[in-house]
C-alpha cells in the first residue's frame, strides 16, 4: 500500500457481504476495521444490527476491529459522537502503521467522514421537540426536507415519529450553530471506496435469508433482554427497524408471521435508500469503484491497481 491511499472503504446495502470484504481486505493489507454502523455502536444489539464477530477471526487470528460495541443502548449516540470517535480511531490506527479500513452502509456518517462535514455539538431542545410532536407527520417530513434534502434521505420512513422531530432539531440547530462546538475529521484522507452492489432479487434473497438467520440465531430473545433491562417502544422504535419490529411482537402487539413479513418489506425498503443513497454520494463528488456482489478477488484487483 502507497501513500496514495490512506483509507479503504467497503460500503454497500444491508445483506451484501460487506463484513466479510472488509476483513479480508484488511487481513491482506495489514489493516484494522472501523465500523460505519450507526447502531452497531451500540452493546446488545448483536443480532439486530448484523456485528457478525465471527467474521473477524481469520485463519491469521483476530483482525481488530473499532467502533463496535462502544456505548449503552440507552444513550443517545448522534453523528457528532461518531465524527469525534472516528477522527480519534483513524489517528490510532495509522499510528500503529496499520491500514484503516471503513466497513459499513450507514451512508450519512460515511459522507460526514469522507467530505469533511463539520457537525456542531446539538443538545436536545425539549421546548422545540414538545411543539414539533403536534405536528402531522407529513407536515415535519415536508419540512425537513426542505431543512436538508441529505438527512432527509437518509431517514428511514417507517421510523418513529420522534426520530423524525430530533433530524429536523439537529437540522435547525445546524443553520443556527454559529460559535457551537464542532465536530469533523481533521486527518487528510486519501480514500478508495468500493461499494458493493447486487442484482436485485439476489439481493432480496440474501435479505430474507440473512433474516431468518438472525430470527433462528435469538433475534427475538435478542429484543426481549432489552425489554427486560428497560429500553422502551420508544427506545426500539429509535434503534431500528428490526428492534421496531420485533418489539412489537415481544410486547404481544404483532404476531410472529405479521413481524417478519413487516421486517422483509422494510429492509427491502432501506435497501433502496441505501442504494440511492450511495449513488448521490458518487454524483456529489465522492469516487467509487462499485462491484458486482462480495468478489473479493476484483476488490483487491482494483485496490492494487490504484494504490
Amino acid at each position: 500500500m502507497t501513500a496514495d491511499v490512506n483509507l479503504i472503504v467497503v460500503c454497500g446495502a444491508t445483506a451484501s457481504g460487506k463484513t466479510r470484504l472488509g476483513v479480508e481486505l484488511a487481513r491482506r493489507y495489514d489493516g484494522e476495521i472501523i465500523s460505519v454502523d450507526s447502531r452497531q455502536v451500540y452493546r446488545g444489539l448483536d443480532i439486530g444490527s448484523g456485528k457478525d464477530l465471527d467474521e473477524y477471526i481469520t485463519p491469521d487470528g483476530p483482525v481488530p476491529y473499532h467502533l463496535i460495541d462502544i456505548v449503552d443502548p440507552q444513550q443517545v449516540y448522534s453523528l457528532w459522537n461518531y465524527l469525534e470517535d472516528f477522527d480519534r480511531v483513524f489517528g490510532e490506527v495509522t499510528a500503529r502503521d496499520r491500514l484503516p479500513v471503513a466497513v459499513g452502509g450507514t451512508g450519512l456518517y460515511l459522507e460526514a467522514v469522507l467530505r469533511g462535514y463539520e457537525i456542531p455539538q446539538m443538545p436536545a431542545d425539549e421546548d422545540l421537540r414538545t411543539q414539533l410532536m403536534q405536528e402531522p407527520r407529513d407536515s415535519l417530513e415536508q419540512r425537513l426536507q426542505q431543512l436538508d434534502p441529505e438527512r432527509y434521505r437518509s431517514l428511514d420512513p417507517t421510523g418513529g415519529k420522534r426520530r423524525l422531530v430530533r433530524a429536523i432539531e439537529v437540522a435547525l440547530g445546524e443553520a443556527e450553530a454559529g460559535g457551537s462546538r464542532t465536530a469533523a475529521v481533521s486527518a487528510d484522507l486519501r480514500p478508495l471506496v468500493l461499494v458493493i452492489r447486487w442484482d436485485r432479487e439476489e439481493l432480496r434473497r440474501r435479505v430474507a435469508t440473512r433474516l431468518d438467520e438472525r430470527l433462528a440465531s435469538g433475534l427475538v430473545e435478542e429484543v426481549q433482554t432489552l425489554v427486560d433491562a428497560g429500553l422502551n417502544k420508544e427506545r426500539l422504535d429509535q434503534l431500528g427497524m428490526e428492534f421496531r419490529h420485533v418489539g412489537r411482537f415481544v410486547l404481544g402487539e404483532t404476531s410472529r408471521e405479521q413481524m417478519r413479513t413487516d421486517l422483509v418489506q422494510a429492509i427491502g425498503q432501506l435497501v433502496k435508500r441505501q442504494d440511492t443513497y450511495f449513488r448521490g454520494m458518487e454524483r456529489r463528488g465522492t469516487p467509487m469503484h462499485w462491484l458486482d456482489g462480495d468478489d473479493l478477488t476484483a476488490a483487491i484487483a482494483i485496490v492494487d491497481t490504484v494504490t
